[in-house]
């Protein structure tokens, strides 16, 4: 190890990477676009790169990536900080320091690619973890990362709501705690467990019938934002 005096600053690139995720066709998907250059070009990646001047901000980064390879308006997701990536060999062209960004939404755009990307689309997080699936640098543990976050989230938060439409059935809102659990619920446990925190939902005041039976209460989501008593998940 080197003495105080010797210490140099090494030369670092600092990145952002966007893990943008939405429950889609009924399974949690994620924003991948396909690399149009080396390194990895072609494979599969999060949305993300450079900043482009010293005095941009990580923020500003991430919503320009965002928009020049997706075309996605970072506006109108909430984008939260998830952890920053810094593994020496993670990027092949040199060091690099990733900030990844997570966003949590109900429906996204037709994503148009752009940038150094050659495509852009939702994946199911899924197909995109499988072993034989190839993902490029360390993206398949970030996208391991913001789904644990997501799910975690569920159990502390009204994040399931931001997955919903304006407005939704407590069916609806079960899928979207099952989808992203990838476990199943028992229906009345979960309206009895929801219904218990005060401001989770309103009333929209309407029904609404996909199927046989009595019709479903609409809801909207309430100003609560955390959950007490949390819902934790089942454990295996």
């Amino acid at each position: 190890m080197p003495e105080p005096g010797e210490w140099t600053i090494p030369e670092v690139a600092v990145a952002v990477d966007l893990a943008v995720l939405t429950v889609h066709d009924g399974s949690l998907q994620i924003m991948m676009v396909n690399r149009g250059i080396p390194p990895y070009e072609g494979m599969p990646a999060l949305p993300g790169g450079f900043l482009a001047s010293a005095s941009e901000s990580l923020d500003d980064a991430a919503a320009r990536e965002l928009s020049e390879e997706t075309g996605l308006d970072a506006a109108a997701l909430h984008l939260e900080q998830l952890r920053t990536y810094g593994t020496p060999d993670r990027d092949p062209r040199r060091r690099v320091i990733t900030v990844c960004y997570v966003a949590f939404s109900p429906g996204l755009p037709e994503p148009v690619a752009g940038g150094d990307a050659r495509d852009a689309k939702l994946m199911p997080v899924e197909k995109v973890l499988k072993p034989r699936t190839r993902i490029a640098f360390d993206h398949k543990k970030i996208i391991r990362d913001a789904v644990e976050r997501a799910r975690a989230k569920l159990e502390y938060t009204t994040l399931a709501a931001a997955f919903c439409p304006p407005e939704f059935t407590m069916t609806e809102l079960r899928e979207v705690y099952e989808i992203v659990w990838g476990q199943r619920l028992d229906p009345r446990n979960f309206h009895r467990k929801i219904t218990s925190v005060a401001g989770f939902l309103v009333p929209a005041g309407k029904r609404e019938s996909k199927q046989p039976g009595r019709p479903a209460t609409v809801y909207r989501r309430g100003p609560a934002t955390t959950l007490h008593p949390a819902m934790l998940r089942p454990r295996a």
